[in-house]
């Protein structure tokens, strides 16, 4: 009440009326009217509706123990607990093994953790244990009790449902304009949008607020998009907008990410343990994308997963597990402590049922095409067992080709996209070792016994900022040196000859450049200075040896080339307050359009999968481009004709809104003539050059004023 009457005062000073004359206890409500004021007491009529979490999810139960007497009750439990503490904090006095009348155990007991985290890892380790010969464990989850106690007692065939045909999921490539989409993430929206290049300006697809919980990611082919929420992940699509497809339940989950052939989806969690002394729990779910189900599930400590990489969240390396075997999926592999396990999709588990033994391994990665590992061990024995780089084939784990390496602080592998070529770049010190300098093995692997070429850079000493090699091409670029404008350098793995030997091209001296972007389809690529350059673009043709453009995105933070290597995307996240938005380019260098959005967090392209031309198709095509293109020069040329159309109606509609308003302008002064006339002392014409122009002079006397001056007169 006492909020409401600040109001009633106000309303009362409005209306002349004096409060302090109204009786309120005479003023009666009709029958069930508050008119918007709600009583002290109605709170008390209100039931408070408590939920009570009746979940047991911290609660294993663990079959095949011992059945013992009363004299050996205690020793049975004490074993019990030293089994089960050493896996996660057992809550006090919730280590419960029932009795029967006479004190003998039933062979099961109840243990309670302090999370569900430590109970998964618990049935995840010792379901199965052996304690001896006579007794294996058989753990399993409280909450499934009561879904084992609903399984029928006979067999019923399930329901078969009718076949419904899906909605065409690859309908977006079939667009008649050529268009790529992509998709943005400003405050609470996500969209999707067209790239109409053509019209200068993006197109809508769909847009929802509240789409995702932390990211958005768009599957490798493209044919879904990831949303990422606090019960798990979902995928989305289809063929005019987005419907939800499948949903993954995974709690908290942090990170995602698919196969490179989109059929499955790793999902990833770390939770805070019980004990702080205790590192991160980690669960890792691998799902089949069409169908939901569960292919395999990794539990363990932080620890576990920590080996190799640059480290992620909890100091994870992500993504953990990366995948081989090209589009087809067949292999998944992660590093661990002297190994390297790699697993099967067929059957989820280990090839051979045992990991690769490599002592001391740092990092691997996997040839994007073939089936083909390239690991990294370091130097071990202060020198005197060197570093190498080794090529193992899978499934059979032969050794393809191995490098010893001398000397080395660091190494780092890049794998050409087609698989052709792998350039390790390797830091060594210097006699002294004092300092570093940086050399190259550029392995060609689709080679006859894998030949392997030495690069050194011309001042051995200079840092190398960045290298990328050029998408299925022969190209590579590195960008080097210690002064704050670098230089860039171009080679290629094919000399003029075509004698296997790695050739430079060509050095550009002084680019305000840290970064390359390559385009998807080669031959261009962007030497961009980001970060203390402020946004520095150039855009240069390699196969020229020229640049075509330059120009500046100011503070951009993200590059991005569409799947065509047609356009490019440079954007102003919110990682800077100012500006954020983003601008499309051409792929020589011209700004399109710039769209501005506040809360900027991210813009993605669309995959597109690839061609089904051969490469000779495809190369007939580019000798032949001008008898394709005359079509789409056509279309542009139509393009162009109805924007200069809309551009001509635009400046007419322009002009009919400016002679409309000279129009009223001109009704408006006609009608105020007798007024004007008024003010000119009766004179009628409007038009200045009817006016004579007369000099009139005005004498005015202001003031008078009268003064005896004395005067002497002298008289010579």
């Amino acid at each position: 009440m006492a909020d409401v009457m600040p109001v009633l005062e106000d309303r009362a000073a409005q209306l002349g009326i004096d409060l302090s004359q109204v009786d309120f206890d005479s003023i009666r409500l009709p029958p069930g009217e508050d008119f918007g004021i709600i009583s002290d007491d109605e709170d008390l009529k209100e039931v408070d509706h408590l939920e009570f979490d009746q979940g047991f999810d911290n609660i294993i139960v663990v079959d095949n123990l011992p059945v013992v007497p009363s004299e050996k009750f205690d020793k049975l439990v004490g074993v019990i607990r030293k089994i089960y503490s050493q896996i996660g904090t057992i809550k006090e006095d919730e280590l419960w093994m029932p009795v029967d009348a006479s004190g003998k155990t039933l062979g099961y007991c109840f243990i309670e953790y302090n999370t569900p985290q430590e109970a998964e890892l618990a049935k995840e380790k010792t379901h199965g244990y052996k304690l001896d010969r006579s007794h294996i464990f058989a753990v399993n989850m409280f909450d499934d009790i009561d879904k084992f106690m609903k399984v029928p007692d006979e067999w019923a065939p399930p329901e078969t449902k009718p076949y419904t045909p899906g909605e065409n999921l690859e309908q977006w490539l079939t667009d008649e304009k050529a268009r790529d989409q992509f998709v943005i993430r400003a405050g609470s929206d996500t969209e999707v949008l067209w790239n109409d290049a053509r019209h200068l300006k993006p197109e809508p697809v769909y847009k929802r607020s509240f789409w995702t919980e932390s990211f958005v990611q768009w599957s490798p082919l493209g044919t879904y998009l990831a949303t990422v929420h606090r019960q798990g992940a979902a995928v989305w699509g289809g063929a005019s907008s987005f419907n939800r497809l499948m949903r993954f339940a995974h709690p908290q989950v942090k990170h995602i990410d698919f196969s490179p052939g989109e059929r499955f989806l790793v999902t990833y969690s770390s939770h805070e343990p019980s004990n702080p002394r205790d590192t991160h729990r980690v669960v890792l779910n691998i799902f089949d994308v069409r169908t939901g189900k569960v292919m395999r599930d990794f539990k363990g400590s932080a620890d576990e997963f920590s080996v190799g990489g640059a480290g992620g969240v909890t100091g994870v390396s992500w993504p953990v597990f990366r995948w081989g075997g090209g589009k087809d999926d067949k292999y998944f592999a992660r590093i661990g402590k002297n190994v390297i396990s790699v697993y099967e999709t067929e059957t989820f588990t280990l090839i051979d049922k045992k990991s690769l033994k490599v002592e001391n391994v740092m990092d691997f990665n996997w040839s994007p095409t073939d089936p083909i590992l390239a690991l990294f061990v370091p130097e071990l024995g202060g020198g005197n067992q060197p570093a190498r780089v080794s090529l193992v084939q899978i499934p059979s784990k032969e050794e393809l080709r191995q490098k010893n390496l001398f000397s080395v602080s660091d190494c780092k592998m890049y794998w050409q996209s087609n698989g052709d070529y792998l350039a390790v770049k390797v830091d060594r010190y210097t006699k002294t070792k004092k300092s570093t300098y940086t050399g190259f093995e550029l392995f060609r692997i689709k080679e006859r016994d894998i030949p392997i070429e030495v690069l050194e850079l011309e001042n051995k000493n200079d840092k190398i900022l960045a290298f990328a090699w050029e998408p299925k091409g022969h190209r590579f670029a590195i960008i080097h040196g210690d002064s704050p404008r670098p230089d860039v350098s171009f080679y290629t793995m094919r000399s003029g000859t075509n004698t296997g030997r790695v050739v430079k091209l060509t050095t550009l001296k002084g680019k305000q450049a840290n970064a390359l972007y390559w385009s998807p389809a080669g031959r261009f690529i962007i030497l961009a200075g980001l970060k203390v350059f402020n946004g520095q673009l150039e855009f240069y043709n390699v196969d020229e040896l020229e640049t075509m453009a330059t120009a500046e995105h100011f503070m951009a933070t993200d590059i991005e080339w569409d799947p065509t290597g047609r356009y490019v995307a440079t954007a102003v996240t919110s990682v800077h307050e100012m500006e954020n938005g983003f601008n499309i380019w051409s792929f020589n260098g011209k700004l399109l359009y710039r769209i501005l959005k506040d809360h900027f967090f991210q813009f993605l392209w669309r995959p597109r999968p690839p061609s089904f031309l051969s490469p000779e198709k495809e190369e007939e095509i580019a000798k032949n481009l001008k008898k394709y293109s005359k079509k789409y020069e056509a279309e542009d040329q139509d393009v162009s004709m109805l924007l200069s159309e809309q551009d001509r109606e635009k400046r007419r509609m322009l002009k009919d809104e400016w002679d409309r308003w000279v129009h009223e302008w001109k009704r408006l002064h006609e009608e105020e003539k007798m007024e004007r006339q008024k003010l000119r002392d009766g004179e009628a014409s409007d038009e200045e050059e009817e006016y004579e122009a007369k000099e009139v002079e005005v004498e005015e006397l202001l003031d008078v004023t009268e003064e005896v001056v004395s005067f002497e007169y002298e008289q010579e």
